[in-house]
């Protein structure tokens, strides 16, 4: 599924906040759409924040779902693994990936591109 084929998936040029307010993981919800923000070792990244397992929040039970390193974001509800830089499943009860929204910087605001 394409991050745009959600209900209430922003247009692209939606702003979502300034680049360096975000650390580590970051989520908001613009009009009811879940959005993911991951800064780390692979620059920042958006996602919609939604497992494709059971499209829970990943972090439905809790805020910590980064790992100690930084390269994985690990379902609060089921313990689905997956690459923090890519979405890509790595483990746990789905195979799917994260759905991915692409981001550009604008005057050091992170808007979708």
């Amino acid at each position: 599924m394409s991050w745009q084929d959600y209900p209430r998936a922003p247009a692209r040029g939606t702003a979502l906040g300034a680049r360096d307010a975000v650390t580590g993981v970051h989520t908001l919800v613009l009009d009811g759409f879940p959005i993911l923000l991951v800064k780390g070792a692979a620059g920042l990244r958006a996602f919609v924040n939604a497992c494709p397992h059971q499209f829970l929040p990943l972090d439905y039970k809790g805020p910590n779902i980064l790992s100690a390193d930084g390269a994985r974001l690990i379902c609060s509800s089921h313990q689905a693994i997956f690459d923090a830089g890519t979405g890509a499943c790595l483990g746990g009860p789905t195979d799917e990936c994260l759905d991915e929204i692409p981001l550009a910087i604008r005057d050091g605001q992170i808007v979708i591109a």
